[in-house]
C-alpha cells in the first residue's frame, strides 16, 4: 500500500520529533533527494532554532514539515528509508552508550535506560521472561515506531558484522509496504498486532558487539547520568503512578489493571497516557522496586529472599539479577558495603 498523493501520511501526521531528531533527519532527507531548506521554511524553523532547540516540534510545525516532504516526493516506508540513511554516531552520546556495550542484551538495556537523552517520547521496555525476547516500543505515533525499530535492527546488524537478525517486528498499524520492511530488515513483520516493537531470539540476544569497550562506556555513563539527573523530575500522571506504586510495593497489588482502577481508568488508557508523557508503567514499577530494595537491604535485617518477595519477585535468582543490574553488585555485597560504611562513620565519630 502506498501513500495517496493528495494527503499527509497517517503515520506522520501525529509524530512529534524533537529538534535533535529533525537535525538528524534533515541530513537523511537530503541523501534521499529532498529539499531540506524548503522543509525547514515550511515548518517555520530557522537554523539557529534547530541548533539550540531541545523540545519537540509543535503539531503544526510537524505537519508542515512532513507535509512539505510529501509535497516534494512520495516515498513509501519513509521511516525505514530515513533509518537506512542515518549513520551510527548521528545521536553521538546515545549511540556510543549502546555500541560500547558487551552484547545485544546490554546494548538494548542501555537504549532503554538512556533514550530520554534524545528527548523522544518513545519508551522502550524489555520483556526477557518470554521467548523470543520482546523489546516493546511505546511511541507517540507509528512513524516513530517504524523509524526506531528499523534503526535498531540495521545498526545492530552492522555492529555484529551481519550476525544479528530479529525474530520478528510487530506493528499495531499497517505500514505502507510490509514486504519492503521484510526484505530490508530480514525478518517477518506482523501487522495489526497487540504491541509495537522487535522480537529477538535468545541466541541473537547474547551476540557480542564489535566495539565493546567497558572503559569508554563507564566514562559515557557518568556523563549521561549527570544529564539525566538534570532533566525535569516526573510530573503529571507519571508522578501519580510513582506515588501509588511506592505505597503498594511492600505486598500490595502491583499489576497495572489494579492500579489503573485506583486511578479510575483502564489499563490500556493508563499505558497510553504514560507513553504520551515519555515513560512506561514497567519503568515506573522497576523504579519503585529498586528504591524499596535499596531501603530494605540497607536498613533492615530481613533475609535477601524475604526482600525479594517483598518487592515483588517470586524467585530470588530474578531479584539477584535485577539488583546487580541496578547497583552493579549483589544484594549481599551491597549490604556488606553499607554496613562497613556505617561502622567506619561510627569509628570516625569516636576517634
Amino acid at each position: 500500500m502506498t501513500v495517496g498523493a493528495n494527503r499527509l501520511p497517517s503515520h506522520a501526521n501525529t509524530q512529534t520529533p524533537t529538534f535533535g531528531d529533525v537535525r538528524v533527519m534533515l541530513k537523511a532527507f537530503e541523501r534521499l533527494g529532498f529539499d531540506s531548506a524548503a522543509m525547514i521554511a515550511a515548518a517555520g524553523l530557522t537554523s539557529p532554532k534547530l541548533a539550540e532547540g531541545e523540545g519537540p516540534l509543535s503539531p503544526e510545525q510537524c505537519e508542515r514539515f512532513f507535509g512539505e516532504a510529501c509535497r516534494q516526493r512520495l516515498v513509501p516506508n519513509l521511516p525505514l528509508r530515513l533509518a537506512r540513511e542515518v549513520p551510527l554516531g548521528s545521536y553521538p552520546l546515545l549511540d556510543y552508550l549502546v555500541l560500547t556495550s558487551d552484547t545485544i542484551d546490554a546494548g538494548v538495556r542501555q537504549l532503554a535506560r538512556y533514550y530520554r537523552l534524545v528527548g523522544n517520547p518513545a519508551v522502550i521496555t524489555v520483556h526477557e521472561e518470554v521467548e523470543p525476547i520482546r523489546i516493546d516500543m511505546a511511541a507517540s505515533a507509528p512513524f516513530g515506531v517504524e523509524y526506531l525499530a528499523s534503526l535498531m535492527i540495521l545498526h545492530f546488524r552492522t555492529e555484529t558484522d551481519g550476525a544479528f537478525t530479529a525474530a520478528q517486528v510487530s506493528f499495531q498499524h499497517t505500514p505502507d509496504d510490509v514486504g519492503g520492511f521484510e526484505r530490508i530488515l530480514g525478518c517477518p513483520v506482523r501487522t495489526n498486532a497487540s504491541w509495537n516493537g522487535v522480537s529477538v531470539s535468545s541466541g541473537a540476544w547474547r551476540l557480542p558487539l564489535r566495539r565493546r569497550d567497558p572503559i569508554l562506556r563507564h566514562v559515557l555513563e557518568a556523563q549521561a547520568n549527570d544529564i539525566l539527573a538534570r532533566l525535569p523530575a516526573r510530573a503529571g500522571l507519571a508522578l501519580e503512578v510513582q506515588r501509588a506504586l511506592a505505597a503498594r510495593v511492600a505486598g500490595g497489588d502491583m499489576g497495572i489493571d489494579s492500579l489503573a482502577r485506583q486511578l479510575a481508568m483502564s489499563g490500556r488508557t493508563l499505558q497510553r497516557r504514560l507513553a504520551a508523557e515519555g515513560v512506561s508503567y514497567q519503568a515506573l514499577l522497576e523504579d519503585a522496586r529498586k528504591e524499596a530494595a535499596e531501603r530494605y537491604i540497607s536498613e533492615s535485617i530481613l533475609a535477601i529472599g524475604e526482600v525479594a518477595y517483598l518487592v515483588g519477585y517470586s524467585e530470588p535468582a530474578a531479584f539477584h539479577r535485577a539488583f546487580k543490574r541496578w547497583f552493579g553488585v549483589t544484594p549481599e555485597g551491597f549490604r556488606r558495603k553499607q554496613r562497613e560504611g556505617r561502622e567506619r562513620r561510627v569509628g570516625q565519630s569516636h576517634g
